[in-house]
């Protein structure tokens, strides 16, 4: 199983030992209260409405690339659930290229965490596994483990310089169990309308 994908609580049960038997400390000392997890379902407000992005993509990704591709296009997301979904629509290019491609938002209530799903306009499907994460501090960072080229990398998407008006995006992997990352997807949104 994937660990970045779902994290499962662990039970420790000791068996033959009543609470008598523990020491008279450890009969007296209050368990830790759970941490409060903040609702988070309205992270991704900034990001409806329709936004110019200016788009560089890595050609080839963990290779030694250092060639880059510029793309410019519009970003139209909008609120899907009261805010726990939306559905991003991308169209970008320039001279030689078209791109379109269409991201899922889903927010999960019970983990107060996001899940992002892409589908490029050639393949018409979902990407999987989907990125999983959360925003921490005005900064969202959503992860997955995938493969690239047969082999079985990390990717790391950031959402960062939140404005009303404007926002970063970047998608980085890591082919050494995250200890380096590569940016290989950058975009800069300023808004055009609500």
């Amino acid at each position: 199983m994937n660990p970045l994908r779902r994290i499962r609580p662990v039970m420790l049960c000791v068996l033959g030992l009543s609470l008598h038997a523990l020491p008279a400390s450890s009969q007296t000392t209050p368990a830790a209260a759970p941490a409060q997890l903040r609702d988070g379902q309205h992270d991704f407000d900034f990001h409806f409405g329709t936004f110019h992005t200016h788009i560089r993509s890595l050609t080839h990704p963990l290779t030694g690339s250092t060639t880059w591709v510029e793309l410019d296009g519009t970003v139209k997301t909008r609120k899907v659930w009261d805010g726990r979904a939306n559905l991003e629509e991308l169209e970008a290019g320039n001279g030689t290229t078209h791109f379109q491609g269409l991201t899922l938002f889903l927010y999960n209530p019970e983990a107060h965490q996001w899940s992002q799903d892409f589908a490029n306009i050639n393949s018409g499907t979902l990407s999987t596994p989907p990125l999983i994460g959360e925003f921490k501090d005005g900064r969202g960072e959503l992860f997955a483990q995938d493969t690239l080229n047969g082999r079985t990398i990390l990717v790391r998407f950031v959402w960062s310089n939140i404005t009303p008006n404007s926002h970063h995006v970047e998608q980085a992997f890591s082919e050494d169990g995250g200890k380096t990352w590569e940016p290989n997807f950058v975009a800069d949104l300023t808004r055009i309308s609500q």
